[in-house]
C-alpha cells in the first residue's frame, strides 16, 4: 500500500437516539449520530409490531373475506346440486 494516501482509520463513538453508545473504528471525524441501533430496534429486541399506516393490511382481510364467501357459495352450489342428483 502506498503511504500517505489512505484515510486515518481512528475509533470512534457511535451515539443512537435512545441514549445507547458504542464504540468502533472509522474514517469519520468525530461521534456518529444514529436513529436506531441494535439495543432499541424492535427486530432485534423481540418488539417487532405491524404498522398498517396505508390500511394494506385491512384492505387485503376484507379481500380475502371475500374470497372465503365466494368459495363458500360455491361449495353450498355444488352440495346442493350434488343432493339433487341423489334424490
Amino acid at each position: 500500500m502506498k503511504a500517505g494516501i489512505h484515510p486515518a482509520y481512528e475509533p470512534v463513538n457511535v451515539v443512537c437516539a435512545c441514549g445507547s453508545t458504542f464504540q468502533t473504528r472509522s474514517t469519520h471525524k468525530g461521534d456518529l449520530r444514529v436513529e436506531i441501533c441494535a439495543s432499541c430496534h424492535p427486530f432485534f429486541t423481540g418488539r417487532q409490531k405491524l404498522i398498517d399506516t396505508e390500511g394494506r393490511v385491512d384492505r387485503f382481510q376484507k379481500k380475502f373475506a371475500k374470497a372465503r364467501e365466494i368459495q363458500a357459495q360455491k361449495k353450498a352450489a355444488t352440495d346442493a346440486k350434488a343432493s339433487r342428483k341423489v334424490q
